[in-house]
């Protein structure tokens, strides 16, 4: 456990600009910050992000939180592991208990694999820098492909012992258990019950890291060559690792790449490697494997523009061009890099320096509907029917591209260069078009009713003391009463009774108005925000609103949030046009009176809608007394209706509405 002062140090220090920087980049707009969410496929920055009130919030899926609640859901931390990874930022020291065995064999499978394959990584490197073999056979190679010591460190490099199993018999000694040594993919165990062995012995090792630096797989290469063996063997698929949602150097490469706004796209370790060495550090690898759509979208969050780097084999490129349309159809601006024959990224960057290089790629960088165009029409020749065929494939990726004017300018620009007549092109790229939606709805399906835990059917604890009501969905009066709570909970309203005026705190009122009738909030969630905003933030004196949102319990933190966050905010010009009329007694006066009027109103129709729901269960009951002939039950059932319509009209009176019964 970690004690609460060290939990309310990391929530203090912990900046929401900062956090959400590391994972997404951010532009300021006004008072706040937008990005590309990163928890959907987001092509209009919806991810706004208020330094104001340390929050994120996407207006377009509903995610968002605090920096404690953001991290939960991006690196799926419970919430101890993302106080960890939050204090690990900000340098904060966490002293806790030790687990106990019971709370070491539940503790999370994933982050039993994070462990046993940074346990593998720091094995892997102490190897490489420290042992005879790793010096004589894996340091060597890597100091033959020219990296310096730095960029080793930088990506953790390694080297893996050729004895049969090194690894998996130290780590069995160090008390780590053989299921996640296998299921993390470092060690192999066979069936017939020969002994288990070390994945990648003999190999140099390059790890695999998230986009916030966690270890998450290994690829290793093979020095010697041997029959039947392949170059490379990369880490398996598991709870934690989906090749297709990792790109190989982004973690170090993500602050260049927003700096920069613009990623190189290669093809394997070392070609990373040895641009980021010659200064390039704005690169990353789909490590052999062709771009997937998760990939894409993870590196969108940090810029739209990619150039991609492609050595002089055509049969490559073409295989390779197929990839290239999923980062138009996700809205990137793509160009395209030839390097010379005999050239790939890896020794390019090893035999010019940064200065040459970047001055290569600005001389040669093409936009990529410009490069297949000169690619596809070069192989043509004479032949109409492949030439047709070919222009058809140009068309279907530019009909891919999301924006309306660059598709525009794609057309025209391509008609020229094809000969062909720009409305002819222009009617075959909306005719594409037609045929995507087309096959895309014939797949999709409509969309579940979206259920949530705040609109389910309300029930009471304790039915004796208080009244049960069904609804389907929570009232709108509630929700704002709720907004109020939450932003101001511990803040004076005033109000007048008797004609004498009297303060109180605005969430002490809602609570001693909804229990005066015996009402509770539609959702078990609401009811226990109203019930800590009373007894622990006015009782502790805590705000509500940081209460809210760093609460342990995420439905509640995501429901403050929700509730909290502003996606447009007055300007700070306006903030210097009067400040001084805002700190006034007057003012603060009339917006405690505002304020308590507008909770009594909100509270007043919570009220009439339980009496007008009594009312609809009444009329049915007097509807089976009246079939039954049990005068007295009608009698009884008219009586509450005549009162619950007084009651009716004292609150619609008033909430300044006209009543007609």
């Amino acid at each position: 456990m970690i004690d609460p002062a060290t939990v309310q140090k990391i929530i203090d220090s912990a900046n929401i600009v900062e956090v959400v920087s590391d994972f997404v980049n951010l532009r300021k707009r006004g008072v706040s910050y937008v990005g590309l969410c990163p928890f959907h496929a987001d092509r209009n920055p919806s991810f706004y992000v208020s330094p104001a009130k340390n929050i994120c919030k996407c207006f377009s899926c509903g995610e968002g939180g605090t920096p404690v609640h953001f991290v939960m859901k991006h690196e799926q931390l419970n919430y101890t592991e993302a106080l960890k990874y939050l204090a690990r930022k900000y340098n904060i020291t966490v002293e806790e208990r030790e687990q106990t065995d019971e709370e070491k064999q539940l503790a999370n499978e994933r982050e039993s694999l994070f462990i046993v394959n940074e346990y593998a990584r720091e094995f892997f490197t102490n190897c490489l820098l420290h042992s005879e073999e790793g010096v004589n056979i894996g340091l060597s190679y890597f100091r033959e492909r020219g990296l310096r010591n730095e960029t080793i460190e930088r990506f953790g490099l390694g080297y893996s012992p050729e004895a049969r199993s090194a690894l998996t018999d130290t780590a069995l000694q160090q008390g780590y258990q053989m299921k996640y040594l296998v299921d993390s993919g470092v060690t192999l165990q066979f069936e017939d019950n020969r002994s288990p062995v070390d994945r990648f012995r003999g190999r140099v090792i390059f790890p695999v890291y998230t986009v916030s630096g966690k270890t998450v797989a290994f690829g290793g290469r093979i020095l010697v060559k041997k029959e039947k063996v392949g170059k490379y063997v990369n880490s398996p698929e598991n709870t934690i690792y989906s090749k297709s949602r990792e790109l190989y150097g982004l973690y170090q490469a993500k602050r260049a790449i927003v700096k920069e706004n613009k990623c190189f796209m290669v093809e394997g370790y070392m070609d990373v490697l040895s641009m980021y060495q010659s200064g390039v550090e704005n690169v990353v690898a789909s490590s052999g494997t062709a771009l997937t759509v998760q990939q894409i979208r993870l590196l969108h969050r940090f810029t739209d523009n990619i150039t991609v780097l492609y050595d002089g084999d055509a049969a490559g490129i073409k295989a390779a061009l197929r990839g290239i349309d999923l980062l138009l159809e996700e809205g990137m601006h793509i160009k395209v890099v030839l390097l010379p024959d005999g050239e790939d990224p890896d020794s390019f960057a090893r035999a010019h320096s940064a200065e040459e290089f970047r001055q290569y790629i600005n001389d040669a960088e093409d936009d990529f509907i410009h490069f297949k165009t000169s690619l596809l029409l070069d192989e043509t020749a004479n032949d109409p029917i492949r030439r047709a065929s070919v222009i058809s494939d140009i068309v279907r990726s530019i009909s891919l591209i999301p924006d309306a004017i660059e598709r525009a300018v794609y057309v025209q620009t391509t008609s020229q260069r094809l000969n062909m007549d720009e409305q002819l092109l222009l009617g075959e790229v909306k005719k594409t078009q037609r045929s995507h939606r087309n096959l895309a709805s014939s797949y999709n399906q409509p969309p579940a009713p979206a259920t949530v835990e705040t609109a389910a059917t309300s029930v009471t604890e304790d039915t004796d003391t208080k009244t049960s009501r069904s609804v389907l969905v929570p009232d709108k009066c509630e929700w704002e009463l709720l907004r109020q709570i939450i932003r101001h909970g511990n803040e004076w309203v005033r109000l007048m009774e008797n004609e004498e005026e009297f303060s109180i705190e605005l969430s002490r009122l809602a609570s001693e108005e909804l229990d005066e009738e015996g009402l509770r909030f539609g959702s078990s969630i609401m009811q226990q925000i109203l019930d800590e905003a009373v007894g622990v933030c006015l009782a502790e004196r805590k705000e509500t609103i940081q209460y809210f949102t760093n609460h342990p319990d995420p439905d509640i933190s995501r429901l403050a949030v929700e509730l909290s966050a502003d996606r447009y905010q007055l300007s700070k010009v306006y903030d210097k046009m009067d400040g001084k009329a805002y700190e006034s007694e007057d003012f603060i006066r009339k917006n405690q009176i505002r304020r308590g009027s507008l909770v009594i109103r909100e509270i007043y129709n919570i009220k009439n809608n339980y009496i007008i729901e009594t009312l609809r269960k009444i009329q049915n009951e007097m509807i089976v007394a009246q079939r039954d002939g049990d005068n007295d039950a009608v009698l009884r059932l008219m009586q509450q209706m005549a009162e619950l319509n007084e009651m009716k009209c004292r609150f619609a009176q008033a909430l300044g509405d006209r009543t007609v019964i």
